[in-house]
């Protein structure tokens, strides 16, 4: 099946970030970018496409107004940083919401989700690998599913981190604090939301409020980790599940 598909988003990283996405799924044909809800709305009336990848804050209007003010209405995917417009998306019948920053793992669910919808199969007990295990699972060279970075918003700004430079991560109630190995960056967002979008392989979280890279890690005392001249404790709550983890990864070396 070919997907033909849009992009609406008015922050240049993070259209370039979707367009790349885009780029990698060999059914997916990407009509139109544009950083203008006015443009789509031009561009919709005399042109049809299966998927809209639709952020919600843009200047003028907003992505919400504009899935309001469309009459024929393509599967809608909803790209935002802020979790609280997920309920009102969904009673407009949005396919999917995908929180920035946006993982290509989560992007490709999305896709399979409107790929199975647009043909006319929703059923969730498919005996043949989806679209989606097949890359993931089975490695499809066409497409790597582990990304190399990640995009966190700074204020106004999107911020690639590349994830070999993180070292580690310290959440605080709405905000979490990225260190790496050449900056700090404070993003809003909670850092549960953040630990889903890095690889399980290569990050552990060993406390409430700390999530650490396991390449960073220098010394790992009883009670705290070292990375570099910081010491981070190992919470009770994650002793045993961060144990296992060190476990596997150096019998996995051996």
């Amino acid at each position: 099946m070919n997907i033909t598909c849009m992009i609406v988003e008015d922050e240049p990283l993070a259209r370039n970030l979707l367009t790349e996405y885009v780029k990698k799924v060999p059914y997916l044909n990407l009509l139109k970018a544009c950083s203008n809800p006015l443009d789509a709305i031009e561009f919709l009336r005399e042109n049809t496409v299966d998927v809209l990848f639709l952020d919600v804050q843009m200047p003028e209007i907003t992505g919400i107004t504009l899935l309001k003010i469309l009459q024929k209405k393509p599967l809608v995917i909803l790209t935002t940083a802020y979790s609280e417009y997920a309920l009102e998306g969904y009673e407009l019948d949005v396919m999917d919401y995908l929180l920035k920053p946006i993982t290509f793992e989560r992007f490709l669910k999305a896709v399979e989700k409107a790929s199975q919808r647009l043909g006319g199969n929703e059923n969730t007990n498919i005996q043949i690998p989806t679209t989606v295990e097949r890359i993931i699972h089975e490695k499809v060279p066409i497409m790597d599913h582990s990304p190399a970075y990640i995009f966190v918003k700074d204020g106004t700004k999107l911020v690639k981190i590349r994830l070999n430079e993180i070292l580690y991560v310290e959440g605080l109630k709405d905000y979490v604090t990225i260190f790496t190995k050449t900056q700090k960056v404070v993003t809003l967002q909670r850092l549960k939301t953040l630990e889903e979008q890095l690889p399980e392989q290569k990050f552990i979280r060993i406390h409430n409020s700390y999530i650490v890279s396991l390449d960073a890690i220098d010394a790992i005392h009883k009670e705290k980790v070292l990375i570099g001249q910081t010491y981070l404790p190992i919470s009770d709550t994650y002793r045993r599940a961060f144990k296992e983890f060190i476990d596997k990864n150096q019998l996995g070396e051996m």
